[in-house]
């Protein structure tokens, strides 16, 4: 019996593409001054590749946009602090985020997250797309100081929520950080398919929009 829904943030409740996408805008916008050499595309599309679908840390994607485009006036350090503190204001929630958590409640399933990443700045996003309050547990990787694909912060999310691995479902998009290793530890693996990846042998489950949740617990309590 399915108990728990456990879930990862980037590109699984956050459209994250589109977010980034509205914030790289948004910076080219904001920073004419230092920027306005640059057309907008170029800026935007060079971004989008250095980031690596967010596994390159924006320290690093500034300072090769410096180095590349011969940004002068500005530091890497000033552009990565704007990243920081105004990325929240763009955050995109997946269709039907929260009609999905209602129904998930509704049907006494204790909602759980796991992410990777900086403690302010993903509990920041978390708040921007009003979901905070749905969840028994939230496990940030720099705060609890392990990050997926390590089993043991799944197994400190499950001790949270007081229910065993085979109880719960883990959803997400990464088919190792998020398939691979939630079904290591036991958990029923659902992957939120994501074009970026390739497609996981290992997921118990393969759903397209979040909202399909609704009919996969239903069948599976």
């Amino acid at each position: 019996m399915i108990r728990a829904v456990l879930f990862d943030l980037d590109n699984t409740l956050l459209d994250r593409d589109a977010s980034l996408l509205r914030f790289i805008h948004g910076q080219h916008d904001r920073f004419q001054p230092f920027l306005g050499h640059i057309l907008r595309g170029d800026f935007v599309n060079r971004f989008v590749e250095l980031d690596a679908h967010g596994y390159v840390w924006k320290d690093v994607v500034y300072q090769q946009l410096i180095e590349e485009f011969g940004i002068h006036g500005i530091s890497a350090e000033e552009l990565l602090d704007d990243y920081v503190t105004r990325f929240h204001f763009h955050c995109v929630p997946v269709p039907h985020l929260t009609e999905t958590f209602k129904h998930l409640l509704q049907q006494q399933f204790k909602l759980g997250l796991i992410t990777n990443g900086y403690t302010q700045f993903q509990m920041s996003n978390i708040r921007a797309l009003g979901i905070e309050p749905y969840f028994s547990a939230i496990l940030v990787s720099e705060q609890i100081g392990r990050k997926k694909p390590d089993p043991s912060i799944f197994l400190h999310a499950l001790e949270l929520l007081g229910v065993s691995p085979e109880e719960s479902l883990y959803v997400g998009d990464h088919p190792i950080n998020d398939v691979q290793a939630s079904k290591q530890v036991g958990m029923i693996s659902v992957w939120k398919q994501n074009h970026h990846w390739p497609s996981p042998e290992s997921a118990d489950f393969v759903i397209d929009a979040l909202a399909e949740l609704i009919t996969l617990t239903d069948q599976l309590t």
